[in-house]
């Protein structure tokens, strides 16, 4: 635990003798509010935690506004009383914003309530858009938070190692804090897999020797030829790759550790941008280069500024190893990211490296900001901070980064929406390809768009990026609404016109308002869409409407309607009046049976909402409705006094014989069920196939029948089509 005055130690080395004040002065204000408080994760003395992140803060290089923070970033929590005018009183607005920033998203978590987590993630990348500070104040919390963890609250060490590994790390990623990202990924490992962690480190540490003479034997091979073309002055070194990369290779490949070939990454640290090409020149005329596995990323950076030369080669002993290659400044960004060129520090400008990194970041909280879902929002912002695989350009040179396996779809989104939805196909390097393609490192690639083309479901098995299959969900949920508003609409205005009036008509009168608050609509579009999408019953709507002798003449008339269906004479024959259906909270609407599947009561159902020709029933496992508009199906179910009768299809094989069809016919009859359609005919075996519709009352009736008909001499097969 570093004492105050290693804390001033450290900022002695880069920020004037006249800010140790402030920093003094913010010390023992921390020290005041959160005397005998203990850090909830580490057991240690509250103020201990801040020392801590404020020497990772130090450690950055920050500015003196962003060290302050870090020692105050708990003051607003531990004492309400505590007012934010205070703490800019006392130490400036910048500190207040920041550490206003960081006190509401102090309770990210990520497997907590959906809504609850999505609106804190909301709040950390909103105060991040607002100030990048806020954010690397929040990173330094959190390192020290996995670095200190000794609770025995495994449920909750995994709840933090899972969203440190899903959100923090990745956003140090964004960043280009690669030494950050790297440490916060160990540690999210040990406590989310301890025992692959436990059982990887020892596997490692058994051959720690033999690595380390490899590594030495490498380095002294590298520096004799790189000698030999006057590279002299370069400095190289050799480090294992980090736990957590070496067990991503051992999941995606599937294969053991003694097969993960470049546990081991060599860098070649020179002066100039020539003299990195030089050396990769000496690396490849030494060592054989892997296909595909160079990757030049000095003339296209990265989204974070990061840049750098890789190759793999078959090195020495045919180990295969890594060889990243940059000058003295790219490595400082590499590993600092935007705190190698702090656009903070006084009397600095922001770089345009710097600017893009947040412009970036800027767009990427605004867009997120469009997404209402928690899980769709979630999902996106896993997906937009994910590490790029691939670097495809545009015509005008400009690299934009993909996970492996994007397609030309995900690249046409990344452009612009609008883009993406015309897109009809794609050149890659001058020639078409499909949709499916799969983006490569260096591809050109040139968007075809068509004013005809419309986004459809099947591009969202195409695309690999969120942002891709969020736009692609937002245009097809656009599209269901305008449809289950047009359906509503019909709706409305077919049962309307029982009463002589209209929707034109409810809103000059006024009493739309009264109907939206009522059925709990925000506007007209909300409730049309309702009502087409069947979440609201037409029947809701027409009550708030119908004054008192209105609702008796309706009670009079649905009286009148019930004696009509028990007529007997009516009941065999009056399909149109309800088929027997029941529909929540719907009365009076026209209601048919489909013709493709024809239920009958005992079956399970579902209704679907038709364009002006009421509700269609189907089976529930119908294939007719399950390609329909989920947005259209309504729950329905059979009265439970159903006695009309409903048509069955079956299916008939049976002997070529005389008086095979009049045993049929006279089964049928004796089971009270009567043939309305009949189709026969002979096959090329001599059998006889007959297409059969039947009248029968229930599930059970026609189950009656067909075990009858199975037990006549010469029928072969009966089933229900």
């Amino acid at each position: 635990m570093p004492s105050f005055k290693d804390i001033k130690e450290l900022a002695r080395g880069y920020l004037h003798e006249g800010d140790l004040e402030p920093l003094e002065k913010a010390y023992l204000f921390a020290e005041k509010v959160h005397a005998d408080q203990v850090h909830p994760t580490s057991g240690e003395s509250y103020i201990a935690h801040l020392l801590s992140v404020t020497e990772i803060l130090l450690v950055m290089k920050l500015d003196l506004q962003t060290v302050i923070s870090g020692l105050l970033h708990g003051v607003l929590k531990r004492d309400p009383t505590l007012s934010i005018r205070e703490v800019e009183e006392d130490f400036g607005k910048d500190v207040a914003n920041i550490i206003r920033g960081a006190t509401r998203i102090t309770n990210v978590k990520f497997n907590s309530k959906l809504t609850y987590q999505a609106e804190n993630v909301r709040k950390l990348l909103l105060a991040m858009a607002s100030d990048i500070r806020v954010l690397l104040v929040k990173l330094g919390d959190r390192l020290h938070d996995m670095r200190s963890y000794i609770l025995n609250d495994k449920e909750l060490q995994k709840e933090l190692a899972r969203e440190t590994l899903e959100l923090y790390a990745p956003l140090a990623s964004r960043l280009g804090i690669d030494w950050m990202k790297r440490e916060l990924e160990d540690l999210a490992f040990k406590f989310l897999y301890p025992e692959e962690y436990a059982d990887l480190i020892a596997r490692i540490e058994s051959s720690t020797a033999d690595r380390e003479n490899y590594v030495k034997e490498v380095i002294n091979i590298l520096q004799m030829k790189l000698a030999e073309i006057n590279l002299t002055q370069c400095e190289i070194i050799g480090r294992p790759k980090h736990l957590y990369s070496i067990y991503k290779k051992i999941i995606a490949q599937k294969i053991p550790l003694e097969k993960v070939y470049d546990k081991v990454a060599f860098r070649i640290i020179v002066d100039t941008v020539t003299e990195c090409y030089e050396a990769l020149g000496v690396v490849h005329a030494n060592w054989p280069p892997v296909p595909g596995r160079i990757k030049d990323f000095i003339s296209t950076p990265k989204g974070n500024n990061y840049q750098s030369m890789h190759t793999t080669v078959i090195g020495p002993y045919g180990e295969f190893m890594e060889v990243q290659i940059r000058t003295h400044q790219m490595d400082r960004v590499a590993q600092e990211g935007v705190a190698a060129h702090w656009a903070y520090k006084e009397g600095q400008t922001i770089s345009r490296q710097d600017a893009k990194v947040f412009r970036g970041l800027k767009q990427l909280v605004q867009w997120l900001q469009e997404l209402k879902d928690p899980k769709e929002f979630l999902d996106s912002v896993r997906g937009e901070l994910f590490d790029p695989d691939v670097y495809a350009l545009t015509p005008n040179g400009e690299v934009k980064e993909f996970t492996q396996g994007s397609t030309p779809l995900d690249f046409a989104y990344i452009i612009h929406t609008e883009v993406g939805n015309s897109c009809v196909g794609a050149k890659v390097n001058g020639k078409i390809v499909p949709l499916k393609y799969k983006l490569q490192n260096g591809d050109m690639v040139e968007i075809i768009t068509s004013p005809k083309q419309k986004p459809r479901r099947d591009w969202l098995s195409i695309v690999r990026t969120s942002r891709a299959k969020s736009r692609i969900r937002h245009w097809l949920r656009r599209e269901e609404k305008e449809k289950a508003m047009n359906v509503g609409r019909e709706i409305c205005e077919r049962e309307l016109r029982k009463y002589d009036t209209s929707v034109k008509k409810i809103i000059k009168t006024g009493h739309m308002r009264q109907i939206l608050k009522t059925t709990r609509c925000n506007s007209l579009e909300d409730l049309l869409g309702k009502i087409g999408s069947g979440a609201l019953p037409i029947q809701n709507v027409i009550k708030v409407l119908q004054p008192d002798e209105l609702l008796a003449e309706e009670a009079e008339r649905a009286a009148e309607q019930e004696m009509i269906d028990v007529a007997p004479s009516l009941q065999k024959h009056d399909r149109a009046s309800s088929e027997g259906i029941t529909i929540e909270g719907v009365d009076d609407m026209l209601v048919k049976i489909s013709q493709c599947c024809l239920p009958v009561p005992g079956d399970p159902i579902m209704g679907f909402i038709t364009t002006g020709r009421g509700i269609s029933i189907h089976k529930a496992n119908c294939h007719n409705l399950l390609a329909t508009d989920p947005q259209r199906r309504i729950e329905v179910s059979w009265s439970a006094d159903t006695k009309t009768v409903h048509r069955a299809q079956i299916f008939l094989i049976t002997q070529n014989k005389k008086g095979m069809l009049a045993a049929v016919s006279n089964a049928i009859s004796m089971d009270d069920a009567n043939i309305v359609e009949l189709e026969a005919k002979i096959n090329a075996e001599n059998l006889s196939t007959s297409k059969m519709v039947l009248e029968v009352e229930s599930l059970d009736h026609l189950s009656r029948l067909l075990q009858h008909l199975r037990q006549i001499d010469g029928v072969i097969e009966v089933r229900r089509r």
